[in-house]
This record gives structure tokens, C-alpha cells and sequence, in this order.
């Protein structure tokens, strides 16, 4: 068996509520290998105890500029050279600035800008925060400079308020370290990805929709960039960010979206059909509202093109990947649309479980048979669909010469 590489990770605390998550995160980081050495802000201790830290890790936790236990006398530099990685978790809105402007007023944050190795960050704030023009000039500074961009998230805040600025959970970010330290087994290769629903219209104001959220389609396409793939993802309406590593394509009816594949899929080497594409489309749309009356009324649908079979069908296509929403019947159902398609693997899950929701549990069919994925989070389930179609790719011997990209 090969030895398991330890990667070594400074994780960094500042002064937000999130701060009590950053325990469990350096729980679960150590239980999968990444050796923690933790740095806090002086007002991060406010909110968690040094002592909570060191306990979990087994080391002392650096605060000041000044210890006096580090022989060179200089904590920031000797932090920042040891370490794979930095991942600060929660980084509020001041540390996100300091980093932007290279300020260095505390340990921490020089450390960040004395590095010699990547670093991440997780951001935790209140919406208003999150959202407002200085934070977001900061944080495109950031990734302009090639600082990662962990989340946020959307959802209820300590402050009472609903919106983006959640830290992402610790297991979230968990698997986004291991992506990040693992192998770029995808550098090179070029991926696909459809997500979301369709909107066809019927008039002005109403259409034919579902309820995806698009949020597996999304994690499909962070995690393949985190293999170091080159990503396109092509989109539906959906409340989602972008990812910032793809390039981001979007969508509204089905005829856009199959215009979209066609147009990107020269030259893929994987295709991720993950979006709910609407199976019918109205036959006419009217420029105008329709008014309501007491008589009944009749839409005539004609079917949307079939996206995964014209990719599927291609000469020297990519390897697809289907993925089936039932109700019922999963593994039948999910076995006749991979037949039907004639694709080598598709994604089956039951609607009730996972639609509008941030986990996800799943069952992958391909010819050596079925295979189940637990509940976890959808970065989680992401992450091992990519590497299961990467590990079954590799083992199908090329027949084809791949599509070249058109001059």
C-alpha cells in the first residue's frame, strides 16, 4: 500500500462567531492526515480559547508577535515556512482587507503576507458585509492575487439576519482542503458541466420550470477545477455564485443550453449532464400576458432536444456522465437511461432526498454494477463522483481521437 502523505496546515482564527467551528475543522483535518498548527488573532481568543486549540492539535497556539518561544524571534516567518498551506477559517471582513492591502499589524496576518505558500480563505460576516462594495473589491483583489476563496454560504447568521455570509461548515471545507491537496489529476484535461434547470416560457411572466437548485451541478464543477481542470459550466437560472475557476456560461431555456453545449464541447474530455433540462418546451410563446378566465385552457409542449444522447453520440466525444433524478424505481429507471443513452456511468438519486437541499446521497451505475454514496455534503458527494469517473475513464482503453477544437 502506498504511504499516505502528510500535508502540513496552518490553520488561522480571527474574531468571528464562526471561530467555534474552526474546532471541529481542525478535528476532522487532523483525522485525514493534515498535520495543524493553529495562529489566532488576539480577538479570535475572545471567542474561543487558545487552550480549546491546543488541545485538538497538540501544539502550542501562536498569538503574538512577540513569543518568546520562537528562538529566531520571528513567529510570522517561522509559521508561514513550515506549512503546505494556509487556511484561515473564519477570516471576517477586517482580515480580509488587511490581506487585500498587505497590511501586517498582528501575527497572523503577517504571516499571510510573509508567506511562501498558498492560502485560502473561508469567509464569515454578516450579509451587509459580505455584501458591500469594499468587501467585494477586496476579496476580487484576493483572487486576482491568487488567494483562494472559500464560500461563504447563505443561510440564517448569529446576527438574526438571512443571507450570504455563513462560513462554510467543516466538513465542507474539510473536502476542499483534501481537493486542494490532492493530486491535479485533471491539469490538462478540459470538463463540461451542465447545471440548474431550464425556464421555458409560455408568455411574458410564465413558464415551465423545476425546482434543482443547481447546487450539484456547481460542486461538480468546483471539484473537477480542484483536480485542475480546465471548467466550463454552463447554466441555468439559479441563486448560486459562480464559481470563480470556471468559465461560467448562462442559460435559460433548453434551446440556449443545448446551443451552449454545442458550442464548448469541442475538445472536452468530460461532460457532467447534471442539470434538470426540461423534457418539453411550449410550441408557441405569446408576447403578451395571458389573461385568466373561467374557461380551461391548453399549453400544446413539443419535446426539447435530448443534450447527454447528442453528446453521447458524438465521434471522439468526451466520457459522459448522466445524472437521473427519480421518484421511484431508482435503479431501474436509472439503468434504462444509461441503456438508453449509452453512456458509461450515471448519478441516480431519489428527488425527495436532495432537490433545494445541501446534501446529498446517491447511486453511481456503470458496467461493473451499482455503487451507493452515504449522505454527506454536496461538495463531498462532488469530489468522489469526479474521481469515480476519472478512475473508470482511465481504465477504458481511448478507441478515438478526441475532437479538436475549431481555429
Amino acid at each position: 500500500m502506498d504511504k499516505v502523505l502528510t500535508r502540513r496546515l496552518l490553520l488561522g482564527i480571527t474574531a468571528g462567531i464562526a471561530a467555534y467551528k474552526a474546532a471541529e475543522l481542525a478535528r476532522l483535518l487532523q483525522r485525514n492526515n493534515v498535520d495543524v498548527r493553529v495562529a489566532m488573532t488576539e480577538s479570535a481568543t475572545r471567542f474561543v480559547g487558545a487552550a480549546t486549540f491546543q488541545a485538538l492539535t497538540g501544539k502550542p497556539v501562536a498569538t503574538s508577535l512577540w513569543d518568546t518561544d520562537i528562538a529566531n524571534g520571528m513567529a510570522h516567518i517561522e509559521l508561514s515556512r513550515g506549512v503546505d498551506a494556509i487556511l484561515v477559517a473564519p477570516a471576517t471582513a477586517d482580515f480580509i482587507a488587511k490581506v487585500a492591502h498587505g497590511i501586517a499589524d498582528d501575527l497572523l496576518s503577517t504571516a499571510c503576507v510573509a508567506r511562501s505558500c498558498p492560502l485560502l480563505l473561508a469567509p464569515a460576516m454578516n450579509v451587509e458585509m459580505w455584501e458591500n462594495a469594499s468587501t467585494q473589491r477586496n476579496v476580487a483583489q484576493l483572487r486576482a492575487d491568487g488567494v483562494a476563496i472559500l464560500g461563504p454560504a447563505a443561510g440564517d447568521q448569529a446576527c438574526g439576519e438571512v443571507g450570504m455570509g455563513r462560513m462554510l461548515e467543516p466538513e465542507e471545507l474539510l473536502q476542499a482542503m483534501l481537493a486542494f491537496f490532492a493530486p491535479k489529476r485533471l491539469a490538462g484535461r478540459k470538463v463540461l458541466v451542465t447545471a440548474g434547470p431550464t425556464f421555458e416560457a409560455i408568455d411574458t411572466v410564465r413558464g415551465i420550470t423545476n425546482l434543482s437548485s443547481g447546487k450539484m451541478g456547481y460542486a461538480i464543477a468546483e471539484a473537477a477545477a480542484a483536480l485542475g481542470a480546465e471548467v466550463t459550466l454552463v447554466s441555468g437560472p439559479t441563486a448560486l455564485t459562480p464559481p470563480p475557476q470556471a468559465h461560467f456560461v448562462y442559460v435559460t431555456t433548453a434551446a440556449e443550453m443545448f446551443s451552449a453545449v454545442k458550442a464548448h464541447v469541442a475538445g472536452t474530455d468530460y461532460f457532467f449532464s447534471v442539470a434538470a433540462v426540461a423534457d418539453y418546451t411550449p410550441v408557441a410563446r405569446l408576447n403578451r400576458k395571458l389573461k385568466k378566465s373561467s374557461e380551461a385552457m391548453e399549453v400544446k409542449l413539443k419535446p426539447t432536444e435530448d443534450i447527454l444522447a447528442h453528446v453521447a453520440a458524438l465521434p471522439g466525444g468526451p466520457f459522459c456522465v448522466g445524472f437521473a433524478a427519480e421518484s421511484e424505481n431508482l435503479a431501474d429507471y436509472a439503468q434504462a437511461k444509461r441503456a438508453k443513452k449509452k453512456i458509461p456511468m450515471i448519478v441516480a438519486n431519489l428527488v425527495q432526498h436532495t432537490i433545494g437541499k445541501d446534501e446529498n446521497e446517491v447511486t453511481i451505475y456503470d458496467d461493473t454494477g451499482a455503487h451507493s454514496l452515504a449522505r454527506a455534503p454536496k461538495s463531498k458527494i462532488a469530489h468522489d463522483i469526479v474521481a469515480h469517473a476519472l478512475g473508470l475513464h482511465e481504465r477504458v482503453p481511448a478507441t478515438v481521437t478526441p475532437i479538436k477544437q475549431a481555429s
